[in-house]
This record gives structure tokens, C-alpha cells and sequence, in this order.
């Protein structure tokens, strides 16, 4: 009978953490023709490549101009409804009543918290006071059975110019981690069905202040 691996041993074999042996077993597995998880590798390989190239790639100045035309004052609207497909934002700080200016300038800490099944989602942004660093850190929860938490779970947090970290949720459902701070910020998360949970955050922690000359 066919030796089939879960979703989380295929996201850490395309890490590259699994032992030697299970390297070789896995390689074997995918040798012998097994569909369903050479799709699942094949997923988690673009996801983790699209993770670390985001940050290389820059569209044409023209191209900018035309999307910031078309869809200005757009993203609060949007946030507002729910993100795109089976991710909703239920809370996000940013969109609380803020002081004049704060934002502009980027703040220290956000709370959002997202619905994507099966997960409920709490994350927390924190810049470091210094180092140029934000602290990622949340919780998930298991929907479809609150008695279970979503210990094991894997996470890639990557700040979209190809600083990735690799992060998995311990026995409360609890995952921590920091990637320099670029300004934006892109969170993957795994699923018990193998399909990734991306949560993509431009001006993560609002518009970063300019550097002087």
C-alpha cells in the first residue's frame, strides 16, 4: 500500500526540514506518481517562490499611475466588505477613530482579527523600537470544532521582499515570529485541506515615515 504524508510534511520537505531518511522517503513517494501529493508540493513550491520574489518585481511607473487612478480610496471600502474570496475581516484597528496624522505617520501596534475557514485568525503587528523590525504574533482557532486548537499548524511570514520566516502554532494555537520591515507584509497559512490561507498587508502598519537625505 502507497506511504502517503500529510500537508504539514510536505510544507516543511519543500523547507527543506525533514531528516535525511525522510527526504528520501518522500522523494521516493512522489517518484512513484502519487497526484495528490505532487500537487501539494507543487502548490506550497509556488507559494513559498511567490513569498520570497514578491519584493523583485516592479511594474511599470505608467502601469502604477493607472491602478492608483482606478482604484484610489477603494482599499478602505474593500477592507470594510471582507478581503477577496473566504477571508473576512472582522476587526482591524486601523479603521477605529484615530487622532489627525497618527497614521500617516505609522503606527507602533495593529490588532486585526479574520475569519477564514477553518480558522478564526487574531494577529497583532508590533514594531520594534528599534532594528526596523515588526513582531508578528496571533492565534488560531479551529471553526469547525472549538475544542480543537490548531497546535502544528505552519505559517510563512514574509515581508514581500523576500525575508521569509517559517513559524508553526504550538499546543494554544499561538505562533510568533519577525521579518524586517518593509512596509508591507504577507501571512500563509496552511489547511487541513492543503489549500494556503494568504492574508497580504500593503503599509502593514501605515505609510512608513521617509528617511532624510
Amino acid at each position: 500500500m502507497m506511504e502517503h504524508f500529510n500537508v504539514e510534511k510536505w510544507i516543511d520537505f519543500v523547507n527543506q526540514a525533514v531528516t535525511t531518511n525522510e527526504k528520501v522517503r518522500m522523494d521516493k513517494h512522489l517518484e512513484l506518481g502519487c497526484l495528490s501529493c505532487q500537487a501539494t508540493v507543487s502548490l506550497w513550491q509556488r507559494v513559498r517562490a511567490s513569498a520570497a520574489l514578491e519584493g523583485n518585481y516592479q511594474p511599470p511607473e505608467s502601469a502604477v499611475r493607472i491602478a492608483k487612478a482606478a482604484f484610489s480610496g477603494m482599499a478602505l471600502a474593500q477592507q470594510k466588505k471582507g478581503l477577496a474570496g473566504s477571508v473576512k475581516l472582522l476587526f482591524d484597528s486601523f479603521l477605529q477613530p484615530m487622532l489627525e496624522g497618527v497614521r500617516s505617520a505609522g503606527t507602533g501596534t495593529r490588532q486585526m482579527l479574520y475569519r477564514a475557514d477553518p480558522y478564526q485568525i487574531d494577529v497583532q503587528l508590533e514594531l520594534k523600537p528599534s532594528g526596523n523590525r515588526i513582531v508578528v504574533t496571533g492565534q488560531l482557532l479551529n471553526l469547525s470544532n472549538p475544542k480543537i486548537i490548531a497546535a502544528g499548524t505552519r505559517i510563512l511570514v514574509s515581508n514581500m521582499q523576500g525575508d521569509v520566516l517559517h513559524v508553526v502554532a504550538n499546543q494554544f494555537g499561538e505562533f510568533s515570529g519577525e521579518v524586517k520591515n518593509s512596509g508591507d507584509l504577507q501571512l500563509t497559512f496552511a489547511t487541513p485541506s492543503g489549500e494556503p490561507i494568504v492574508i497580504s498587508l500593503r503599509e502593514a502598519l501605515g505609510r512608513m515615515p521617509e528617511e532624510k537625505a
